[in-house]
């Protein structure tokens, strides 16, 4: 995992982050090859032995613009699920509409539930979403996994369809207990002015 002297393979996100390819990974091996391979190709290292300082400052930029790329696809469910159906010839249905209207249904009374929360500024309501957003979150994860195993592409679409719509959801309410803690600790701030 360490050794950073062979050459990346940079088509492969999996192989770039020496990640096996599958749907489960290690966050805390993907962040430390994050770090590896940024102070790798940082600007400052790469330039300072070229020739051409400007066309390898250009390429380095390139690179580091490729390993964000890279780190952002795997690290979150929705993306890694998609990328694991593009390199098996799978994606193309990924962006049609979900057709489980009972999904559908459940999810649009979450997303009011947390618009209602954010904008009355609930934490209450906030802290008992999240646990149900990440619970759902962790189904279709686990849901994906079984299916892609499987070859069950299907199924392992649906799933897909359904993470990006529940990946979003729980940014939206991890912002949203940000900002409301962060008012309340401002509100606090107000009382010493």
């Amino acid at each position: 995992m360490t050794d950073i002297t062979s050459e990346p393979q940079f088509d492969n996100f999996f192989a770039l982050f020496e990640q096996p390819v599958q749907f489960e990974i290690s966050q805390s091996s993907l962040e430390q090859r994050l770090r590896l391979l940024q102070k790798r190709y940082h600007p400052d290292n790469v330039a300072k032995n070229q020739i051409d300082m400007v066309q390898a400052q250009l390429q380095s930029e390139k690179v580091s613009a490729l390993i964000n790329q890279a780190y952002q696809t795997l690290s979150a469910p929705d993306s890694r699920a998609g990328y694991l159906l593009d390199m098996a010839d799978q994606a193309q249905n990924i962006e049609h509409s979900i057709a489980d209207l009972d999904f559908l249904e459940d999810a649009m009374q979450m997303r009011m539930d947390l618009d209602d929360a954010i904008e009355d500024k609930d934490l209450s309501a906030l802290q008992q979403l999240h646990p149900q957003i990440t619970n759902r979150l962790a189904n279709q994860s686990e849901r994906f996994n079984n299916a892609y195993q499987n070859q069950d592409w299907q199924t392992a679409i649906d799933a897909t369809q359904k993470l990006k719509f529940l990946v979003k959801l729980n940014a939206d309410v991890t912002t949203g207990l940000d900002d409301v803690a962060n008012s309340s600790h401002s509100d606090d701030d107000d009382l010493y002015v």
